[in-house]
């Protein structure tokens, strides 16, 4: 997952794409939210996806420390909790 920097190549075991597999290049997700949301939770509540392992939730004061974890791949998805008002 993600975008890579400059003009990236992508080197791959052609047998891999043996039996009808393709290989396709997508766009946020590239995909029907009202379809794709209700399939995940359903994978979530079977135990399939989980998604509890791709989040780490951070404080706004630390929203630097949330950056550079996510730099580094420490973190795959930092969310930062807003203070309440």
């Amino acid at each position: 997952m993600g975008a890579p920097e400059g003009e990236a190549e992508v080197v791959l075991d052609v047998n891999s794409l043996l039996f009808g597999r393709t290989v396709r290049g997508i766009i946020e997700g590239d995909s029907i939210a009202d379809v794709f949301i209700p399939q995940l939770i359903e994978l979530y509540r079977q135990g399939r996806f989980l998604f509890d392992m791709l989040i780490s939730f951070y404080d706004l004061a630390d929203i630097n420390q949330a950056a550079a974890d996510s730099e580094s791949g420490k973190v795959i998805k930092p969310v930062l909790r807003m203070p309440a008002l």
